[in-house]
């Protein structure tokens, strides 16, 4: 196996141990919650203004699927739309104080996560946290051209 392919096997495992050590726990205190409608809780909560169109770039998902999600939220009276003053054109969403509880719960459960995890960051240098940033921003930017070669758009939610 060459180092690239040790590198893609490594951050393979090392993500699905993460996820299967925090899904157990996750799954134990968020009962009756998706993933999915986690993650758009926690972007909404964390974001200002957030709306459909922030929500499928942030979740690598069509407008249509969001809107999907988004009703569910509403409908569980997690969130709320809202639209300004200034612009009756454009849907925002809001956690409501139910939404605003499980957002808590998600936020203390990534803290204890990063407390679990704190004593192997403790032992990496600013150089090789700086090192691995490059190399996955480099990543990230080499797919985001990669799916661009696909015909998709998918900030824009369209085919080209």
């Amino acid at each position: 196996m060459n180092k690239q392919e040790q590198v893609m096997t490594g951050v393979r495992e090392v993500f699905n141990k993460m996820a299967w050590l925090n899904k157990l726990k996750m799954e134990d205190i968020l009962k009756g919650y998706k993933s999915s409608e986690i993650h758009c809780i926690e972007y909404i909560g964390g974001n200002e203004d957030p709306n459909v169109t922030k929500l499928g770039e942030a979740f690598y998902m069509t407008r249509g699927a969001i809107s999907k999600l988004t009703k569910k939220l509403i409908q569980k009276g997690l969130i709320e739309s809202y639209q300004k003053p200034d612009n009756k054109k454009e849907v925002y969403f809001r956690l409501t104080k139910k939404g605003q509880e499980l957002y808590k719960v998600h936020d203390e459960l990534h803290k204890e996560f990063q407390d679990r995890d704190k004593p192997i960051f403790e032992q990496v240098t600013e150089d090789q946290f700086d090192s691995m940033l490059r190399f996955i921003e480099k990543y990230s930017n080499h797919l985001d051209c990669e799916i661009k070669k696909q015909g998709v758009d998918i900030k824009s939610d369209k085919f080209e």
